[in-house]
């Protein structure tokens, strides 16, 4: 059975171990980047508009990818994507060793590198689907989750430690190197079907939306479902917003690594857990209990716990059964939506989902950096405010993470009485 998977697999193995170590590379370099940043400005707000400028095309375009995808040559727009996100990253790496990188570089770079993605991503995934027989979708499924929750485990490890002894010089060369390995391999040794001649008109890209667009339009349960988790996103991204300026002031640049290091083996754990558990009784429950129960725990440990070892258990609490809801909400999706509309519902989905991750982004350094470090600034060392929160920038941070935890909250509520989501269990 193993001989066979592997004999039958063997392209999109290698496909998937390069690309793998290819996305380390460049998590490793957005890593890095908000680190060099927030030690050179000191601000919630430079850092978080990195994210910003990432995720902006990839809301803008997103519902047009999947279309743009399906009437071009998957391997060819991989490899032109990567190679033009990898001229990004050299022009950053010039830049750095001529002492002449500024922050808005970083974030045309970002730019940049989330126009490539936007496009690379619906590419890449269609290369799976032609690559993988169809009796191993659910293997190499499995697989690629486990490399992603395996990357957000290095990355802050690995990132933190080749800044802290090397600079930021060696996390770029480490990128581009990675960059190489898989650009070959793709080129040289991975195969892909020829394509069939039968060449349908393609269907145009508005009207490719507008179908995504209508079906979730008629079908509440999953629409209700997608903007209650875009309010989610908003919450999460505005706590990555936030993070960099509670830990680094507080525990330095190695206490962000390890608590997101932390955050790795506890996605890591929670993506097994996700295989081995059955089936449950109800996919919704499980959605907005394991929200309800991330919501309520590391953002309370963040705002009033002072040490490491507070924070790291907070990190376990908050992101151990993520993974869990993902594996549920995908599989929910996947048997509610026909198979023939699910790419466009998808691309749909893509951009009212994450529309908010951006702004909560955006929102989490402007609140940080405007609202909640002058508030704490203000108060006399004695107050009950820097009693709870500490003084200083992290203790602004940390107020502002006890917001975030009512907030996340309060938006879980509502979605377990909502009559359209409970509707999709039938």
């Amino acid at each position: 059975m193993k001989t066979t998977f592997f004999t039958q697999c063997r392209s999109i193995l290698l496909l998937w171990l390069t690309q793998a170590l290819s996305s380390l590379g460049s998590a490793m370099t957005n890593f890095a980047l908000v680190v060099w940043s927030y030690g050179q400005y000191g601000s919630a707000l430079t850092t978080a508009l990195l994210t910003v400028c990432a995720y902006a095309p990839y809301v803008l375009l997103s519902i047009f990818a999947g279309a743009l995808s399906d009437r071009w040559d998957k391997k060819r727009t991989m490899l032109v994507c990567d190679s033009l996100a990898a001229l990004c990253t050299l022009w950053v790496l010039g830049l750095l060793v001529a002492g002449e990188l500024k922050i808005w570089h970083l974030y045309l770079n970002n730019a940049l590198n989330g126009l490539m993605n936007t496009v690379q991503q619906p590419a890449s995934e269609v290369a799976v689907t032609l690559l993988t027989p169809r009796e191993h979708y659910q293997r190499m499924g499995g697989l690629q989750a486990f490399s992603r929750s395996l990357v957000s485990l290095l990355t802050p490890a690995f990132a933190t430690a080749l800044y802290t002894l090397v600079g930021l010089k060696a996390v770029i060369f480490f990128d581009l190197g990675t960059f190489a390995v898989a650009a070959v391999c793709l080129l040289c040794f991975i195969p892909f079907p020829p394509t069939t001649e039968e060449e349908k008109a393609p269907e145009p890209l508005f009207a490719a939306a507008r179908e995504g667009l209508r079906y979730l339009r008629e079908n509440r349960g999953i629409l209700d479902l997608i903007l209650f988790l875009a309010v989610i996103n908003l919450t999460a991204s505005m706590f990555n917003a936030a993070l960099p300026a509670l830990l680094i002031p507080k525990g330095g640049e190695e206490a962000l690594g390890l608590v997101q290091t932390v955050t790795g083996v506890a996605s890591l754990a929670g993506g097994a857990l996700a295989v081995a558990f059955p089936r449950p009784k109800s996919r919704v429950r499980v959605i907005c209990n394991s929200l309800l129960f991330a919501m309520s725990t590391e953002n309370f440990l963040l705002a009033f716990g002072k040490s490491l070892p507070v924070w790291c258990v907070g990190a376990v609490l908050g992101w151990l059964f993520i993974p869990v809801m993902n594996a549920n909400m995908d599989a929910l999706f996947r048997e509610t939506i026909p198979p023939e509309v699910q790419g466009r519902v998808y691309s749909a989905r893509n951009t009212l989902q994450f529309f908010t991750i951006p702004v909560g982004y955006l929102l989490g350094g402007v609140l940080v950096d405007r609202v909640f470090v002058p508030f704490m600034a203000a108060q006399a060392a004695d107050s009950l405010w820097v009693v709870f929160f500490g003084a200083g920038k992290g203790g602004g941070a940390a107020l502002f993470f006890l917001v975030i935890g009512l907030f996340g909250v309060l938006s879980c509520l509502p979605a377990r009485r909502d009559r359209h989501i409970w509707g999709l269990e039938e």
